[in-house]
C-alpha cells in the first residue's frame, strides 16, 4: 500500500484553531477594503488566524460559539505606517484599527523581488560588478538581508541590503562566486538604490561549486566528482494496513496522543492541545507549541558580513517560506499531508501545497530485557509520530521536526541543511573570521539561535517550574565512601528567578510540575526539559546582539501566560534597536510563577564554524531538546506496547530461534 492520504485546506474551518484557509483571507481583505477604503499604497503584510482567548476557548467544545477572527498587519508604503487590524469573520466587520509608529513589518516578498531588480538596473552597483570583470548582469544573484540596526540606519525608513554574488551559467550555483565588499541601501518605501560602497575589489573564486549532478562534471567545478553512486539499493517503507493514525480536520489521534496541527504565516507549525490518553483520561501536556524565533549571527567584522543579524521569523516570516513537500524525498512512508494558506501583498490567498509532512517512523528499541536464567526475552519496538515542514530562508533551509513517542517522550529538532553564506578572500589569504572551504572562497563564523514558546499544561493549567542539578554530596557521617550525590530542585517562583543557563557539569534540566496532581508515590505529576546541544552569543555587551537579541543570552524564560506576549524578540524585529521588548521586557513585570499559568521559553542554538565538508551543500546538521515526563505516568507507559514479531516475547513457536538456541 503505497498511497498519500490529502487532507483539502479548502474545506471551511471545523475548530476555532484551524488556520484561515483561502476563502477567508479573501474576505478578510473584502472587508478591510470596504471599511477602511485602503490606498493603493497599503500592502497586505499578514493575515493571520487571531486564536481566542485561552479562557474562552479551554471554556467551549471545540471552539463552538466563538467568533472567528484575524489578525491583520498592513503597511502603508506611502506614510511609512505599520497598521494592526482585528477582523471579525463572524459579523464580517473591522473590530480594532491600530497605527504604529517607530516599528518596521516584516518584508514582504515583493519587496525582496523588487530590490533585486532595483540593485541590478543601479548604475553604481553594474559599474561596481565590471570592475570585478563581469559584464553580463542577468548572472548576477541578488540576495536581499535585512538591515539590522547601526548608526547608518535612519529611523522611519524602510531599508533592506542586497548581497552580490555572480553565477558563471544560469543554473550554478551563485554563492560560489560572492562579490565581496560591495554594499548596497535599498529603500523600500521609495522603491530606490540610496547607498552603493566598494570596499575593494577581491577576485571571484574560480570554481563553480555546483550540486547539481548535470552541472557538477562541468569544466571549472569542485573537482573529485566521479558520478553518482551505484551501489546504493532501494528502501521501502511499507504500512499494509495503512498508518496508525486518524485525521479529523486538523485533529489527530495517534496511539494515545491528541493533539490539532495548526500553522501561522510568522510562526510556521504550530502544535495545539497536545494531550495523553491515560486510564481513560485525556490529559494535557501542552497547551501551545511554536518557535517563537529565530536569530542568526554572524562572527565576521568584514563589511559585507558584519551587519548580518538575521531574525529570520521576525523579519520575514517562517510559515510563508515553506516547501511544498515530495514524498519519497523529504518524507518516506505513509503520509498525511497538510497544506497552508498565507496571503500576498495584496491580499490574496496563496496555498503551499504539501507544506506540513505527517507520518511514523520506526526509532528501535523502546524497551528490552532479557531474563538470562530463564532465556525468556521480551522486547517492544519503538515508534515515532513525526509532524514536520522545511523552510528555504535565502541560502539556508531549515527542517522542523516535532516527534511523539510511544512512551511518552517529546522531541522538538532543527535540521539545518542548504549553503552556507559565502564570502570571498584573495588568493594565498587564509579568512580571520571563517573557514576556506575552497579556493578564494570561505564560509564566516556565524551561530543559529531558535527559541521554542511553550505554554504547558501538565495535568491542567495551574504548573510551578523547578531547577533541577545534581550534586555530589560531601564525604562524611552517612557518605563515609565519598560516592553520593543527590538532585536539588529550586523552584523559579517569580520571573525575575527566570533566565537560566544549561550546566552540563550538573547534569541541569527543567521540570514542569502540577502540585495538585499528585503520582501514586506522593509526588506532583511532571515533565522536565532535557536541553541538548547549546552555547550562548560570542558577541558581547553592547552589540547589535546583546541589544537586539537578549533572549539569546539565556537558555530558559519562563513567564507568566500573556496572550500578548508571543514572540522572544518582541513582535517587530525588524531594524529595531532591541531593549524594550521580548522576552527580558517580559519577565521585567516580576510576575509570581508558583502554581499558575506559565509559559516556558527555551532557547538553543547551533555553533556554526563551517567546516570544508559543509560545501557545496552541507550535510544535515541537527540541534534540539526533548520533554520527558517525569512521575506524570505510574511506571513505563510503553509497557501495554505489543510485540512486533513471535520473535520478541517469551513464548516462542516450536522451531523458532529463543537466546541463540532453537526449540524443538
Amino acid at each position: 500500500m503505497r498511497t498519500d492520504v490529502r487532507h483539502a485546506e479548502t474545506t471551511p474551518a471545523t475548530h476555532a484553531l484551524d488556520p484561515l484557509y483561502a476563502t477567508e483571507i479573501t474576505s478578510v481583505a473584502a472587508i478591510l477594503r470596504k471599511d477602511r477604503e485602503l490606498a493603493e499604497s497599503t500592502r497586505f503584510v499578514s493575515v493571520s488566524l487571531l486564536e481566542p482567548p485561552k479562557a474562552e476557548l479551554l471554556g467551549s467544545v471545540a471552539g463552538a460559539g466563538l467568533d472567528r477572527r484575524a489578525f491583520v498587519v498592513l503597511y502603508d508604503r506611502a506614510t511609512s505606517r505599520t497598521i494592526e487590524a482585528v477582523v471579525s469573520l463572524t459579523r464580517s466587520t473591522v473590530e480594532s484599527w491600530r497605527e504604529l509608529r517607530g516599528v518596521q513589518p516584516s518584508i514582504m516578498l515583493e519587496e525582496f523581488f523588487a530590490a533585486e531588480d532595483l540593485t541590478r538596473a543601479d548604475p553604481r552597483w553594474q559599474e561596481a560588478v565590471r570592475k570585478r570583470g563581469v559584464t553580463d548582469f542577468s548572472l548576477a544573484m541578488l540576495d536581499p538581508w535585512a538591515t539590522g540596526y547601526s548608526a547608518e540606519t535612519e529611523p522611519g525608513r524602510r531599508l533592506i541590503r542586497p548581497l552580490t554574488f555572480i553565477r558563471s551559467g544560469p543554473d550554478d550555483n551563485g554563492y560560489a562566486r560572492p562579490v565581496e565588499g560591495l554594499l548596497v541601501v535599498v529603500d523600500l518605501d521609495r522603491m530606490e538604490v540610496v547607498d552603493v560602497q566598494d570596499h575593494g575589489v577581491v577576485p571571484l573564486p574560480p570554481q563553480a561549486g555546483n550540486y547539481m549532478p548535470e552541472l557538477m562534471t562541468r569544466p571549472g567545478n569542485r573537482p573529485g566528482f566521479t558520478g553518482l553512486r551505484t551501489d546504493v539499493r532501494p528502501l521501502e517503507i511499507t504500512q499494509p494496513e495503512g498508518p496508525s493514525f486518524t485525521v479529523d480536520g486538523r485533529e489527530v489521534s495517534w496511539q494515545k496522543w491528541r493533539l490539532r496541527v495548526g500553522f501561522s504565516p510568522r510562526e510556521g507549525l504550530v502544535l495545539h492541545t497536545v494531550g495523553y490518553f491515560d486510564r481513560g483520561r485525556l490529559r494535557p501536556v501542552i497547551h501551545r507549541a511554536s518557535m517563537s524565533e529565530m536569530y542568526i549571527p554572524y562572527g565576521d567584522p568584514a563589511p559585507t558580513h558584519r551587519f548580518k543579524n538575521v531574525f529570520d521569523e521576525g523579519e520575514y516570516g517562517v510559515g510563508f517560506l515553506l516547501n511544498p513537500l515530495e514524498r519519497g524525498c523529504d518524507c518516506l512512508g505513509e503520509i498525511f499531508y497538510f497544506d497552508a494558506v498565507v496571503n500576498d501583498a495584496d491580499g490574496d490567498p496563496v496555498t503551499i501545497p504539501n507544506a506540513i509532512c505527517m507520518h511514523e517512523e520506526d526509532t528501535g528499541v523502546s524497551w528490552k530485557h532479557t531474563d538470562f536464567r530463564t532465556e525468556k526475552t521480551e522486547v517492544r519496538r519503538s515508534r515515532r509520530l513525526v509532524i514536520s515542514c522545511y523552510a528555504t530562508v535565502g541560502n539556508y533551509e531549515y527542517g522542523f521536526f516535532w516527534y511523539l513517542y510511544t512512551d511518552g517522550n517529546i522531541e522538538f529538532e532543527v535540521k539545518l541543511t542548504g549553503v552556507i553564506s559565502t564570502g570571498a578572500v584573495a588568493d594565498g589569504q587564509r579568512p580571520g573570521h571563517g573557514t576556506l572551504v575552497a579556493p578564494g572562497l570561505y564560509g564566516p563564523h556565524h551561530q543559529h539561535f531558535f527559541n521554542v514558546r511553550l505554554d504547558m499544561a501538565v495535568d491542567g493549567h495551574r504548573n510551578s517550574v523547578y531547577e533541577v542539578d545534581s550534586e555530589p554530596l560531601p564525604a562524611g557521617p552517612g557518605n563515609e565512601t565519598g560516592n553520593a550525590w543527590h538532585t536539588r530542585k529550586t523552584l523559579l517562583a517569580r520571573e525575575s528567578d527566570s533566565g537560566r543557563l544549561i550546566d552540563p557539569f550538573k547534569a541541569r534540566y527543567w521540570s514542569i510540575a502540577n502540585p495538585d496532581v499528585l503520582n501514586e508515590t506522593g509526588e506532583p505529576v511532571a515533565y522536565k526539559l532535557m536541553p541538548g546541544e547549546n552555547t550562548v552569543p560570542m558577541a558581547g555587551e553592547g552589540t547589535q546582539t546583546w541589544n537586539r537579541a537578549g533572549f539569546a543570552y539565556k537558555h530558559l524564560w519562563v513567564t507568566a501566560y500573556d496572550e500578548a506576549q508571543r514572540y522572544a524578540a518582541g513582535d517587530y524585529p525588524n531594524q529595531n534597536k532591541g531593549g524594550t521588548d521580548g522576552l527580558p521586557a517580559f519577565v521585567a513585570a516580576d510576575r509570581p510563577l508558583e502554581s499558575t499559568d506559565v509559559v516556558v521559553w527555551y532557547t538553543f542554538c547551533a555553533h556554526h564554524v563551517v567546516r570544508p565538508e559543509d560545501w557545496p551543500v552541507m550535510p544535515t546538521s541537527r540541534v534540539g531538546f526533548h520533554l520527558k515526563p517525569v512521575g506524570f505516568f505510574d511506571g513505563n507507559p510503553a509497557l501495554d506496547l505489543p510485540p512486533t514479531a513471535p520473535a520478541c516475547h517469551s513464548t516462542p513457536e516450536a522451531g523458532e530461534a529463543t537466546n541463540g538456541q532453537v526449540t524443538r
